[in-house]
C-alpha cells in the first residue's frame, strides 16, 4: 500500500513523503496514529499544498531572522556588576540576565536561543552567540564592567 506520511516517522520516512508499506502496519500503526493517509489524489494534492505553505512560512521566518541578525551583530550591551577584590563578580551572569539587557535594547530575544555554555563570571568583552533560525545565527557584544 501506498501513503503520504504526516509526520516524521523514524526509519521509515520524513513528512510529505510518498512511500510503500504493508498494509498491516499502514492499517494498524500508521492510520491510527495519524502517521500517515493513503495516497490518493486528493491527499496528495493536499499534501503538495502543505509543503508550500510550510515552505513559505520557512522562508518568510529565515529572512525575519536575517533582518534581526543585521540589527543584533551591530549591537553592544555594557552591563555594570559588582566585583569582589580580583575584578570577580560576586555572582555571575546568566542567559536569562542577558536576555533581560537586550530586552531593555528593544529586541525580544528568548534566553533559550542565547548560546552561553556556562555563565559569565569575571569582567570583560564577551561575543554571546544567539540562534535565530537553525541556518541563522548572530553574535552580540556584551561588556562587563565593574560599578
Amino acid at each position: 500500500m501506498e501513503v503520504i506520511l504526516k509526520k516524521d516517522v523514524s526509519k521509515i520516512g520524513k513528512a510529505g513523503e510518498t512511500i510503500r508499506v504493508k498494509d498491516g502496519f499502514a492499517n494498524n500503526y500508521l492510520f491510527p496514529n495519524k502517521l500517515a493517509v493513503p495516497l490518493t489524489s486528493s491527499n496528495l494534492k493536499k499534501s503538495e499544498e502543505e509543503k508550500q505553505r510550510t515552505l513559505l512560512g520557512s522562508q518568510k521566518r529565515k529572512a525575519e531572522a536575517e533582518a534581526l541578525k543585521a540589527k543584533l551583530d551591530n549591537l553592544s550591551i555594557t552591563m555594570t556588576v559588582l566585583v569582589q577584590g580580583e575584578d570577580k563578580l560576586y555572582g555571575s551572569i546568566t542567559s536569562q540576565e542577558i536576555a533581560a539587557s537586550i530586552k531593555e535594547e528593544g529586541f525580544d530575544i528568548d534566553k533559550n536561543s542565547l548560546v552561553l555554555a556556562e555563565p559569565l563570571k569575571s569582567l570583560g568583552i564577551y561575543e554571546i552567540p544567539v540562534k535565530l533560525h537553525p541556518e541563522v545565527s548572530a553574535k552580540v557584544k556584551i561588556w562587563i564592567v565593574k560599578k
